[in-house]
């Protein structure tokens, strides 16, 4: 990974020896590195000339490649780190499945900025589930999916997310012009998930709960990804779920008539909005990124 970081360097501050700065490491070991990578790949990343090296067309584009890896590396690392927080030090918060593994590793790497001595437990579950836990008071805060947040519990949106209709490339509906219908898809038997999650529940109030039954549940996004992507049917799953298998064409994303089916993602307490502490630090880092800042 560091050749990558390195590779990524050189394409943000405009050299080898001002990319190899970046990352800490010796021009010697970076022109080392490079050529080491590049003889992996089988093709050039740089173009050397007396005035410098610059990244050829190949490499810039495994360079996007490159930020890509390195960005699913740090929310790997960041999200283990909080599953396995010491129990005696820790801050505990709740999420439903497309939170815990598209969101929350961003909001607990700010979270640990701002302050490093918190040290995050996170809780993955389906909503249904992190309701009873915040209902319990098992934990102070929670992150839902779902629209049917009980009206004993406080709330704040916190992202909006699309869901979207997917198939396999094979599908009858991956060739088809006309969108899908909300009819079409009430009668139609999709890969879903569990029943609790976040994403039933806001299908069974948007489409109807009076569906066609699943062809199978599973309670992982990417359990459904694999599925879709091996031919098993069609599904609607969240657009952070399915974005990256969308650009390596494992599926085909497809339109439906009545638009796109927008979500608000929730995170839910009891009582008063905390104020302080690392619920209250969590909660506006989540309002900040939802801004964009």
């Amino acid at each position: 990974m560091s050749s990558l970081a390195l590779l990524v360097g050189i394409a943000d501050h405009g050299s080898l020896s001002a990319g190899a700065r970046s990352v800490g490491m010796a021009q010697s070991n970076a022109t080392r590195a490079v050529k080491t990578l590049e003889r992996r790949l089988g093709f050039p990343l740089l173009s050397r000339a007396t005035t410098g090296s610059k990244l050829t067309q190949e490499g810039t584009l495994v360079v996007e490649w490159a930020r890509e890896a390195l960005q699913s590396l740090n929310t790997l690392w960041t999200g283990a780190q909080a599953l396995a927080a010491p129990a005696d030090r820790e801050f505990t918060f709740a999420a439903s499945m497309t939170v815990a593994e598209h969101l929350a590793p961003t909001w607990i790497g700010r979270l640990h900025e701002v302050d490093p001595r918190i040290k995050t437990k996170l809780r993955v579950m389906n909503s249904r589930e992190v309701i009873a836990a915040v209902n319990n008071r098992d934990v102070a805060l929670g992150f839902v999916e779902t629209p049917d947040v009980p009206p004993q519990l406080s709330s704040a949106t916190v992202w909006t997310d699309e869901l979207v209709l997917i198939a396999p490339p094979g599908h009858p509906w991956a060739a088809r012009r006309e969108p899908v219908t909300l009819r079409e898809l009430a009668a139609t038997h999709l890969v879903e998930r569990e029943a609790g999650s976040g994403t039933r529940a806001f299908l069974d109030e948007r489409v109807g709960a009076a569906r066609a039954t699943p062809i199978v549940e599973f309670n992982s996004n990417s359990a459904i990804c694999q599925s879709v992507s091996a031919g098993m049917g069609p599904a609607v799953l969240s657009r952070l779920a399915v974005e990256g298998s969308l650009r390596m064409g494992s599926f085909i994303q497809v339109p439906l008539h009545e638009g796109n089916l927008v979500r608000n993602l929730q995170a839910i307490w009891r009582g008063p909005a905390p104020t302080e502490g690392p619920a209250a630090m969590l909660l506006g880092i989540c309002a900040r990124a939802r801004s964009g800042y």
